[in-house]
């Protein structure tokens, strides 16, 4: 019985002890999370004057991996550069809605965050990502560093991709007529769009080779292209089509969007095309 008692107490006091080890491993030490508030920049007080405050918009240009793809070859851009694309963003596109649609449009119905990137985004099939919106929630801009402000070209490239995502953002508040698009060119898409030309997807029919892909793509593609394109540039890709029936289809998508605008936001569409256009001028000029 003694030893028994002995062996007890050893135990009691190799407890105690392990729970004063444990006492001590639980006390907390110094953290290793990083909680210095980043002063604000220059750029950082513009952004919030020229997005967060109006339009309750995010621009997200600080590296996170959490907002991008990880298993792609993605950078973030350079600070100098954020700016003068931003500068495209809002002089054409929010500017030009917001005379055309009205003051409070782009406050309304709009992407809460744009996340920027300085590369490219490259996808194993050789195309090219210029810009990813998703859930209406978060726009995706790549390539910033390499726009060329002064090059009509460039900047038309970089602001189809924000006219482009902004046609999808709008589809999810007020859909378009699905039923009579699907209707036109139906046998026309396919995943494999990218093997084609613009030339060739053209006299089927579709403003673009990406317009293939699937019926939504189509409507925003073609939105798009008229809205970065002037009237005798889109007239000039109007006359390139020879096939009767792949132009008139043309057209009747052009009538689809210039409907769907005026009839669920109230908006001359060829009137938002002359403004994003004059005001594209303006920026390759200043």
């Amino acid at each position: 019985m003694k030893i028994l008692q002995k062996y007890r107490a050893i135990a009691m006091i190799s407890v105690s002890m392990l729970f004063a080890a444990c006492a001590q491993e639980d006390q907390p030490k110094e953290t290793q999370l990083d909680y210095t508030v980043r002063n604000k920049t220059e750029l950082d007080t513009w952004i919030e004057t020229s997005f967060l405050n109006p339009y309750n918009i995010k621009v997200y240009y600080e590296w996170n991996q959490n907002l991008v793809d990880n298993n792609r070859f993605l950078f973030p851009p350079t600070v100098d550069r954020v700016k003068p694309a931003m500068e495209v963003v809002k002089a054409i596109w929010i500017d030009s809605y917001s005379t055309i649609g009205g003051a409070d449009f782009v406050k309304k119905i709009s992407p809460r965050e744009f996340v920027l990137v300085g590369g490219t985004n490259l996808n194993t099939s050789g195309t090219v990502t210029l810009g990813i919106a998703e859930g209406g929630q978060r726009v995706t801009l790549f390539e910033l560093d390499y726009l060329n402000r002064k090059s009509r070209a460039d900047v038309t490239r970089f602001i189809h991709t924000i006219q482009h995502e902004y046609v999808h953002i709008l589809n999810q508040t007020k859909p378009f007529d699905e039923q009579a698009w699907a209707k036109l060119t139906p046998a026309g898409y396919t995943s494999s769009w990218y093997i084609y030309t613009d030339a060739a997807s053209r006299a089927l029919g579709f403003i673009t080779n990406y317009a293939r892909l699937n019926i939504y793509e189509d409507f925003a593609e073609t939105a798009s292209i008229i809205l970065t394109s002037s009237k005798a540039e889109y007239d000039a890709i109007l006359a390139s089509v020879t096939d009767a029936t792949a132009k008139a289809n043309l057209k009747k998508k052009e009538a689809i969007v210039v409907q769907y605008y005026k009839d669920n936001f109230g908006m001359d569409f060829y009137a938002l095309r002359d403004e994003a256009q004059k005001n594209t001028t303006t920026v390759i000029n200043n």
